[in-house]
């Protein structure tokens, strides 16, 4: 159940922008067709699309090795929340049960939706970042001038993108066995 104010969302995919070879993670609205892209780095591009493609590492990467630290320390992670957007950059804060205490630590969004699609823990989005960089799909009969100029922006957007084939290592984000390490 999200917290007030805030709106839980799920990993849709990761994608690459091929003019400029940036990585984004596109999250979706559990409860509605929207959708909030966050640029994100290569390695974080990785770390998710791993995880969220079913591929294990030989080896733990880092969001692996966190993931086991925390488990190990008897601590885990419960919710990640992209709370705030200033500046076109995106804030995250990242949720902890340790010791009978809840502790929240600042983060970037693409490590605390690494480590979330680890823990299988809710992404939650606060309302005032997708009132401010969210994205709703409108239908092609949508008689809003304005609406159906968003839609084109947003379609352009993703078909601009394409999503990497992870089997293929010409076009893994760093090449090579990602299974090895």
């Amino acid at each position: 159940m999200a917290k007030k104010g805030f709106t839980e969302m799920q990993v849709d995919s990761i994608r690459v922008h091929m003019p400029s070879g940036q990585h984004v993670v596109i999250l979706k609205d559990k409860g509605a067709d929207r959708y909030l892209p966050i640029w994100i780095g290569i390695y974080e591009a990785n770390a998710i699309a791993l995880k969220i493609t079913g591929i294990t590492p030989e080896r733990p990467i880092t969001h692996d090795l966190m993931t086991n630290i925390f488990k190990d320390l008897g601590a885990s992670v419960t919710r990640v929340e992209v709370n705030s957007l200033s500046s076109d950059v995106f804030y995250a804060r990242i949720h902890i049960a340790v010791d009978g205490r809840s502790v929240d630590i600042d983060a970037r969004p693409s490590d605390a939706i690494a480590l979330a699609v680890r823990a299988e823990v809710p992404i939650l989005v606060s309302d005032e970042v997708l009132d401010k960089a969210g994205v709703t799909p409108e239908s092609e009969s949508d008689s809003s001038d304005e609406a159906s100029a968003e839609a084109s922006i947003f379609k352009e957007l993703v078909n601009s993108m394409e999503l990497p084939d992870l089997e293929n290592p010409e076009e893994r984000p760093f090449g090579g066995d990602p299974t090895k390490g």
